[in-house]
């Protein structure tokens, strides 16, 4: 057996040329690597709360990897993979034991957002996020080329709301709640909504922000308009808070409708204009002008693009979401919705800065 003689073009990089060439046009492949894998951290995230691990956890008040393999069923290799991403991602705390195992309890985040039962459980949107939103992300090419959502088929549905598993999208909705509580609280602190009386949100869901802005401003009395399947749960969540008195829920459709009920003087639109095409929301804003008073305002709370269109990364990648599983949506830029609210009548747009996972800004501009 003969041995060949290595010369210096085989023998590895010294560590010094190494870095010299790795950074040479000041590039690596950690970004590309970062983006091509972040699916797994979704989906770690989608199995723990399929799994109820989080829930599982609460429940023990922490435990180690076999007795949490136990509870869940699962064999003991898996389990130790699991808790290893979990813990690095920061969903679980690992607390070291004496005899070389370790205890595993719910980071805070997990605690408040993933045990189901809490107030703020947020696994029904991750479930609805891992059911209907991963598939269709995963047409993305498919959307891009044919302009139309993959979530659902639009020639043969209305919305993927329809033939969505009713228990699915019930934790959908209550997650749209949590999610909307924390941006309503948000709203309520960068605009002042002391000068209103009365406050119309057009399609509000659940409710979040009535419930929220009329905790933090007593005087205010809100009015939820939205279809009457979705009505129902703002009926009945306005009840479960016992503040059927200060919040009405009216049944409407506002697309359709020629005009929105009067009697407010500020209307509300979260997370409303991204799902439509720009005569939509131009329309839109035209009936909420032609119901406020004069003085009366109109705020907007998006996750809104920069007028360069090259970012936040958030606002950009909702705006593709609205791809995948709408017919029309888009997330628009600050001049476009500028220039829709001159064009609809009302006067200079303000926007204030929002730090949360709906927006990123409330748009704020009144009739003269």
């Amino acid at each position: 057996m003969t041995r060949s003689i290595a010369t210096d073009d085989d023998l590895p990089l010294h560590p010094a040329q190494f870095r010299e060439q790795r950074t040479a046009n000041g590039a690596t492949p950690v970004a590309l690597m970062e983006l091509t894998t972040g699916f797994w951290r979704f989906k770690v995230l989608a199995a723990g709360v399929e799994i109820g691990l989080f829930s599982v956890l609460e429940r023990l008040g922490g435990a180690d990897a076999a007795r949490i393999g136990t509870e869940l069923g699962l064999p003991a290799r898996p389990v130790r993979m699991l808790l290893a991403c979990c813990t690095a991602l920061g969903l679980l705390r690992r607390l070291p034991q004496g005899d070389g195992g370790a205890r595993y309890l719910n980071s805070p985040t997990a605690a408040e957002f993933l045990v189901e039962g809490r107030p703020h459980y947020f696994g029904g949107f991750v479930r609805y996020s891992d059911r209907y939103g991963y598939p269709g992300w995963g047409r993305l090419t498919e959307a891009l080329r044919t302009d139309r959502p993959t979530t659902w088929d639009p020639d043969a549905q209305e919305s993927a709301f329809v033939t969505a598993d009713p228990a699915v999208l019930e934790g959908f909705w209550g997650a749209m709640f949590t999610l909307s509580s924390f941006t309503a609280s948000e709203l309520g602190e960068a605009y002042d909504f002391t000068r209103h009386r009365r406050l119309l949100d057009v399609g509000g869901g659940a409710g979040a922000f009535p419930v929220g802005l009329c905790r933090r401003y007593p005087h205010l009395r809100a009015t939820v308009l939205d279809l009457p399947r979705v009505a129902a749960m703002a009926r009945a969540k306005a009840a479960e808070l016992g503040m059927s008195d200060v919040i009405e829920v009216a049944e409407g459709d506002f697309l359709h409708d020629p005009q929105l009920p009067g009697g407010h003087d500020v209307i509300l639109l979260s997370m409303i204009l991204h799902d439509w095409d720009e005569r939509t929301g131009r329309n839109l804003l035209k009936k909420c002008h032609a119901a406020l008073p004069a003085g009366g305002a109109v705020v907007i709370c998006e996750l809104v693009l920069d007028d360069d269109e090259s970012g936040p990364a958030p606002a950009a990648l909702m705006g593709l979401n609205m791809l995948v599983e709408t017919r029309s949506g888009h997330n628009w830029t600050y001049a476009e919705y500028a220039r829709w609210l001159t064009e609809a009548g009302f006067g200079p747009m303000t926007v204030l800065p929002l730090d949360a996972a709906g927006a990123n800004a409330a748009l704020v501009a009144r009739k003269p």
